[in-house]
């Protein structure tokens, strides 16, 4: 069951402390490769301290929320490298209950780059793969892990893109994703938010 903050005192002041002031949730994603300094130099500054704020029970009230506070969660999980909660993100990536957070799962998960996370893409993948009819977040969990694969120098995602592979099959019948499925472009996405990531870890 998802908590909503209107109804729920304990959510609300987590969700006022971490996730809305200057309204950090919309910035986590996309956006946040277009800001300027010096708004990204701060940015960046309190989402790092944050990240060494929060505690392990405030993330995971966080990530019971709606979106916003689980796209928040996941990223000062990112940033904090708390892999413990890797189980965890894989599962919502899984269950996908909300939308506007599969980024933010994906990003996380491929910050952490080891063969687990591989896995827990590759099982989102092997299941919406199958299912044309959404439009989630196929076009992002295939670049993340091909991300890990160039970095680990896997192949978890070859079973994926070869002649006849769900890919290619889900490309076919998803025809109406096709016009805004790029996965070289998705690919730099996740490699520039993994950056960030990285540079907000450093800065720690």
């Amino acid at each position: 069951m998802i908590r909503h903050a209107h109804d729920d005192p304990e959510l609300l002041a987590l969700v006022r402390r971490y996730v809305t002031p200057e309204r950090r949730y919309l910035k986590l994603g996309g956006s946040l490769l277009r800001m300027q300094s010096p708004e990204y130099d701060r940015f960046i500054r309190d989402l790092s301290e944050d990240a060494g704020l929060i505690t392990a029970q405030e993330i995971a009230t966080l990530l019971e929320g709606s979106w916003r506070e689980r796209r928040t969660a996941t990223w000062l999980v990112a940033v904090s490298r708390r892999t413990e909660f890797r189980e965890r993100l894989g599962e919502l990536l899984l269950a996908s209950e909300v939308c506007c957070v599969g980024l933010a799962y994906c990003v996380a998960l491929t910050s952490f780059g080891t063969p687990r996370d591989a896995v827990l893409l590759a099982a989102y993948l092997d299941r919406y793969l199958r299912r044309p009819d959404l439009a989630y977040d196929q076009t992002v969990a295939m670049s993340a892990l091909v991300f890990i694969d160039m970095n680990l120098g896997g192949a978890q995602a070859a079973r994926f893109l070869g002649s006849g592979g769900l890919w290619q099959q889900w490309l076919q019948d998803a025809s109406h994703m096709q016009r805004t499925t790029d996965p070289a472009s998705c690919l730099s996405l996740i490699r520039r938010l993994c950056a960030v990531v990285d540079e907000c870890a450093e800065a720690r």
